[in-house]
């Protein structure tokens, strides 16, 4: 029929009842292969260790059933070529048995199929190393932003909306990510910075401009060049203090309270009365599992507090009501998975163009472990109590003894996470004497090093 096309099989295979190969057919693309060794061996002797067991079961799938299922097996020519074959079995003649009998292999080359496998995984090694160059640049670009001294702002082009902001940024203007950038210039700059913009757009560079910004409204050279971005290009803004008018932190202070907060074991942040954070210590960075304070400067702080009845949206409302909270008990998530009890008490500043919060977060889930300990002693004494009148009072002693040791013990592991070192030091102990309690008790301590 003129109207259907007929596929030629790559290589047809005539076997008897057994396997044995007994005729050999191959398409035009094969048609140099010298294949003629084969007549008279096993199928399976001709293809790979593993793809003999595929071959042997098609051969009695199609005795069992006429038919065997697809399967791809490595065929070897006599030349050393090997290419990827998949196969099907068909049983032919009779089912009695005789003689007539045989069985025909048909086989399809995925070699075309296996080249395209290949180029497709090398397209996504390739795509993946460029991925990680990328982000690699991005790291980089991230680290030189947070620690520019400058005010360096990102601004979107057609709105003006401000889409990043550095630490020096957020800390010397009060600018952070979604503020509109024309509302905090007064009305006679707006159209000569928007003028500075458009030139900026049209020849890629223009003369630094004059505004006034930040709480103070102090003067700034603000400098402007357009940077490439997804989805679109974006201006850079540099943003730089006329003479001697940089509001820079006073270092000269007798008291160095930034580097004593800096140091504090607890977390420190600050915020501003919507709950936006405007300085984070260490000490809040590692509670929050956060790199760089830059990730946490202009986010806020309600990302990391969630615990139904004590968010940070309550925390907000009683500060404003009460100007202070103390020990307010909630739930700190931490960006790599970790939930840590903490409480908190917080101080509001006086009443001005911009109200500041101080926030002090410190970490009770070792306490609240520590309590559940002794309640735990508690109990275990009270059920030795009970035991008055039925054992020896020696042996009530004794185990009372043993029962509160090993609680003594099992907390200053825990206190010291796990350290025996540290943990016979606040028992009072020798190590020796430690490891022997250990092993009286069947406590395994910790896997972790001791340090000497």
């Amino acid at each position: 029929m003129s109207g259907m096309t007929y596929v030629q099989p790559d290589i047809t295979l005539i076997l008897d009842i057994e396997g044995v190969i007994q005729d050999i057919t191959l398409s035009d693309a094969m048609s140099s292969e010298a294949v003629e060794a084969w007549r008279g061996r096993l199928w399976t002797e001709t293809v790979g260790d593993i793809g003999s067991g595929k071959v042997s079961r098609m051969v009695e799938d199609a005795r069992r059933n006429g038919v065997s299922a697809y399967s791809q097996v490595t065929q070897r020519f006599p030349s050393g070529l090997e290419l990827p074959i998949e196969y099907t079995t068909v049983r032919l003649g009779g089912k009695d048995g005789g003689g007539k009998d045989g069985l025909i292999a048909i086989g399809r080359s995925l070699q075309a199929v296996a080249e395209l496998q290949s180029r497709l995984i090398a397209a996504q090694q390739a795509m993946e190393q460029d991925y990680w160059k990328m982000r690699e640049v991005e790291t980089r670009y991230r680290q030189l932003f947070d620690a520019s001294n400058d005010a360096v702002l990102l601004v979107r082009i057609d709105d003006l909306q401000i889409l990043d902001a550095n630490p020096a940024a957020i800390r010397l203007l009060g600018l952070t990510r979604g503020q509109d950038l024309l509302a905090e210039m007064a009305l006679q700059e707006r159209e000569p910075f928007q003028g500075m913009l458009a030139r900026v757009r049209e020849q890629s560079r223009a003369p630094g401009i004059l505004v006034h910004l930040g709480p103070d409204r102090t003067p700034w050279t603000v400098r402007a060049s357009l940077m490439t971005s997804e989805p679109g290009p974006v201006f850079l803004l540099q943003v730089m203090p006329v003479g001697a008018a940089r509001p820079l932190p006073d270092r000269g202070n007798s008291l160095p309270v930034a580097e004593l907060i800096e140091r504090l074991p607890d977390g420190f942040a600050i915020i501003d009365a919507e709950g936006i954070i405007r300085h984070a210590s260490k000490g809040f960075l590692d509670l929050a599992q956060i790199g760089t304070v830059g990730a946490a400067l202009g986010e806020r702080l309600g990302r990391w507090l969630s615990q139904p009845g004590a968010d940070a949206s309550v925390l907000l409302t009683t500060l404003h009501r009460h100007g202070v909270v103390r020990r307010f008990s909630t739930v700190l998530h931490g960006e790599l998975g970790s939930d840590v009890e903490v409480e908190i008490s917080a101080s509001a500043g006086a009443e001005g163009r911009q109200q500041l919060i101080g926030v002090l977060i410190r970490d009770v889930g070792s306490r609240l472990s520590v309590t559940n300990n002794i309640i735990g002693l508690r109990s275990t004494l009270g059920s030795i109590i009970s035991q008055t009148g039925k054992t020896s009072l020696p042996k009530l002693i004794d185990d009372a003894v043993a029962m509160v040791e090993r609680h003594c013990i099992e907390a200053a592991l825990e206190l010291s996470e796990g350290n025996r070192t540290e943990a016979a030091e606040l028992l009072g102990l020798s190590r020796q004497s430690l490891y022997k309690k250990l092993s009286r008790y069947g406590i395994e301590g910790s896997r972790r090093a001791d340090l000497e």
